[in-house]
């Protein structure tokens, strides 16, 4: 049987500019790509008719009209044909509105080659990855039966074909990172690395190289040269967690990484192209942070292209019970242990109790419940919600450290009777009303040597 001929990829390019032109042509040929190549929007739309094109590219101004009607009309008749706009060179204006409409990314004027190969090499994957039904995958990993998260997987599916920077939104422990993943693991960099960063945890005076890497002898302990996050994401997605906690003047220098879409590691005498996805989140509220001059207004408007609001878990009652138990599955699983039943009381404490947490709360919850259960049963009591808050409110808390402040209580309470008991686990256990299984999992959970 002869060997199957490899169908090569066709691209449609549309610019008046005869030069760009030849530009994306020779460059695409070199990737083995067929390009079709038209001056106007009239002919641009003939050409779709009649092929069925990997990927369009067109310039912002045309001689019969803008490029964004043209990426609407393909978006409309031909959506699943990615399409870039060709921009000029600082028009982030006209970028971000490009992909609002829903183009899948942008290039600046003039072209810079190896962006531009990025691009491409990216949309293709897009358009030849095979079809997944990204709903019902998403399911077994972002829980949840509600409106709320049903809406949500359905933006994941949408916003996974694009390029286009995503800000997401939403209360302390409610899922944004896990809500990250997904948006990374079902687009075309799936095979590329995803780079959470906490922006608070890195201490100021090293932000610098640690997003953006150094070279040999650029400051004292520079011993070698350093790779930053932005290189260690080349090619896949870089999330940056609690992006309000950026300093002022790194918010500048993130700004001119992901406009110019190239870095400049510390000591570095140029630039280098880096191809980065960015995807950003706080619990803070970054608009009211804009007001008041603590976070860059220009930055904003870059990383809030598309904005995605995570629920609160108050938000979403409903998806308790099914939370629940996938929690208390992984508990008992990395325990090695049976897992304990929920009693019926227990269910309806928690689905009345407001979760100032949200989902991570939930399972700090169900991890002291199954330490504390017996009988192989989690009853209400197990739980130990605090009563002065143990009760349903239409108030999102955003900024309630209570998961920390319980852990600390149990610290302490555990850390006490072992001195009284002289560090005899045994003994220790009975003084605290516990079994020595639950205090063996309780030490290891909370780090006590």
């Amino acid at each position: 049987m002869p060997a199957q001929t490899k169908v090569k990829a066709i691209a449609l390019a549309v610019d008046d500019e005869p030069d760009i032109l030849e530009l994306i042509e020779m460059t695409l040929e070199r990737m083995n790509i067929i390009v079709h190549s038209t001056s106007n929007i009239e002919a641009a739309k003939k050409q779709l008719a009649c092929n069925e094109y990997d990927l369009c590219l067109t310039d912002m101004r045309l001689p019969d009209g803008d490029g964004l009607e043209l990426i609407k009309h393909i978006q409309l008749h031909y959506s699943n044909t990615p399409v870039a706009m060709i921009t000029a060179h600082g028009n982030m204006e006209a970028a971000i509105t490009a992909l609002k409409t829903g183009a899948y990314d942008f290039v600046s004027k003039p072209v810079d080659l190896q962006v531009l190969r990025n691009l491409v090499t990216t949309a293709l994957k897009l358009k030849h990855g095979v079809d997944d039904p990204v709903e019902r995958r998403s399911r077994d990993t972002l829980l949840g039966e509600s409106e709320q998260m049903r809406k949500i997987r359905n933006k994941i599916v949408k916003l996974s074909r694009s390029q286009a920077p995503i800000y997401i939104s939403g209360a302390s422990g409610s899922g944004k990172e896990l809500v990250a993943r997904l948006i990374h693991e079902k687009g075309p960099r799936v095979d590329a690395p995803f780079i959470p960063v906490n922006c608070g945890a890195i201490p100021e005076t090293l932000m610098e190289s640690e997003f953006f890497g150094h070279k040999k002898g650029s400051f004292t302990g520079a011993s070698t040269d350093k790779a930053g996050l932005f290189q260690a994401a080349d090619g896949g997605t870089l999330f940056l967690d609690e992006v309000a906690d950026l300093p002022l003047h790194m918010q500048v220098k993130l700004l001119r990484a992901i406009q110019e879409k190239s870095i400049r590691p510390v000591g570095a005498q140029t630039e280098a192209p880096v191809d980065v996805r960015i995807l950003s989140a706080t619990h803070k509220d970054l608009s009211k942070l804009v007001d008041e001059g603590k976070f860059r207004q220009d930055l904003f408007y870059r990383i809030n292209v598309i904005e995605l609001k995570v629920p609160s878990l108050n938000q979403r009652r409903d998806d308790i019970p099914q939370l629940a138990e996938h929690f208390l599955d992984n508990i008992a699983a990395q325990a090695k242990l049976d897992k304990p039943k929920l009693s019926n009381q227990a269910i309806e404490a928690l689905s009345n109790y407001n979760f100032p947490g949200n989902v991570r709360e939930l399972e700090n919850i169900l991890e002291r419940a199954f330490t504390l259960c017996e009988d192989d049963t989690i009853k209400e009591d197990d739980l130990q919600l605090p009563a002065t808050i143990n009760k349903v409110s239409n108030v999102d808390n955003t900024e309630q450290p209570l998961d920390s402040f319980l852990g600390n209580q149990e610290k302490e309470a555990i850390q006490q009777a072992l001195q009284q008991s002289k560090y005899n686990k045994t003994a220790a256990a009975k003084l605290l009303g516990i079994s020595f299984r639950q205090l063996r999992y309780r030490l290891k959970k909370l780090g006590i040597d």
